[in-house]
C-alpha cells in the first residue's frame, strides 16, 4: 500500500516563470507565480502520467491559512495546496480579482 504523502526535497525552475525554486520536502508550486506542475496522484508520489501545468485558479482561507485551487492545463483535474510563507502574497491576492473579474 502507498502511502497518502511522500517527502521529496527537490529544487526545481518554473516552467510558468522561469524562477528556481529550493524545495524543502513540501513545496508543490512555484512561490513566485503559484503555478505548479501535474506530477501526484497523492502528494509526493510523482506517479502522475499528465505532467501538465497546474494554473492557480483560487483560494479559500481556512482557519487561517489560505489554500490554493490548482487546475491541470492539460486533463483539468483541480487540486488544493496549502501555502507556505515563501509564496508571494500580492499574487495570491490578485487570483481574487481574476476570480471576480
Amino acid at each position: 500500500m502507498n502511502k497518502k504523502f511522500q517527502r521529496h526535497v527537490e529544487d526545481f525552475t518554473c516552467t510558468q516563470c522561469g524562477a528556481v525554486v529550493k524545495g524543502n520536502g513540501y513545496t508543490n508550486h512555484c512561490p513566485e507565480c503559484l503555478w505548479s506542475q501535474h506530477v501526484d496522484v497523492n502528494p509526493g508520489d510523482r506517479s502522475a502520467t499528465c505532467h501538465g501545468l497546474m494554473k492557480p485558479v483560487g483560494f479559500t482561507v481556512k482557519h487561517g491559512n489560505y489554500i490554493l485551487t490548482h487546475r491541470c492545463t492539460m486533463c483539468g483535474i483541480e487540486k488544493n495546496n496549502k501555502t507556505s510563507k515563501n509564496d508571494n502574497f500580492d499574487a495570491i491576492l490578485r487570483l481574487q480579482g481574476e476570480i471576480n473579474a
